[in-house]
């Protein structure tokens, strides 16, 4: 059995990674602000909590054991990648609001896009099957043991989405729209190609 320290050391490395939620949080935040970004933070943290608790119960399982599941649930997160990074890169000019406040509107897309990205990576079913066992005793209850890892995971993603969604809406409140046109095009692009990604790599 590892330490507690090497799963914390372990889920630092998983947060800080960049992958699709990082740029989804860039680009929410960007686009709508502080406020709906740390609502994308919140529905992405409610995906990778789902991913562990399925995992938990053993439902993921299943999913990486059947070869047609996992791929229909790859190619459909890499197509709803695909599709927001496109809605981005395909944004009329002029059609972005300057107000610091994002609209209740604003905020509940925030949330779903998060939701939809921490749903859509069927990596995290493998890294969750792989992670949990080697840090339970024998005999102990699976569920709880489950349950707070997970936590633990969800409450770094939290700490540093959320960082990161004040420093871009910083950034966001200094620039010139026309920057951040520019600046939501790119993470239109990376969400694109991760995207692509997801749909052409193998386990």
């Amino acid at each position: 059995m590892r330490s507690v320290w090497e799963f914390f050391g372990i889920a630092v490395v998983l947060t800080l990674t960049p992958g699709p939620a990082t740029a989804m949080i860039v680009r929410v935040a960007a686009r709508d602000g502080r406020r709906a970004a740390l609502l994308a933070t919140v529905g992405n943290g409610t995906g990778v909590l789902a991913w562990a608790l399925l995992s938990a119960v053993g439902v993921s399982s299943l999913i990486v054991a059947s070869e047609v599941a996992y791929d229909a649930l790859r190619i459909g997160g890499a197509c709803l990648l695909a599709v927001i990074g496109l809605r981005s890169l395909l944004q009329r000019r002029g059609t972005h609001t300057d107000t610091v406040e994002p609209t209740a509107r604003a905020r509940r897309a925030g949330w779903r896009s998060g939701l939809v990205s921490g749903l859509s990576n069927p990596k995290l079913a493998v890294f969750f099957i792989a992670l949990f066992p080697q840090f339970l005793t024998h005999g102990a209850p699976v569920f709880p043991y489950a349950l707070a890892m997970a936590a633990t995971v969800v409450t770094f993603d939290m700490l540093w989405f959320s960082t990161l969604a004040f420093a871009v809406d910083r950034a966001r409140a200094l620039v010139q729209p026309r920057v951040r046109e520019i600046f939501e095009r790119c993470t239109g692009a990376v969400l694109v190609g991760l995207g692509l990604r997801l749909a052409t790599e193998s386990r």
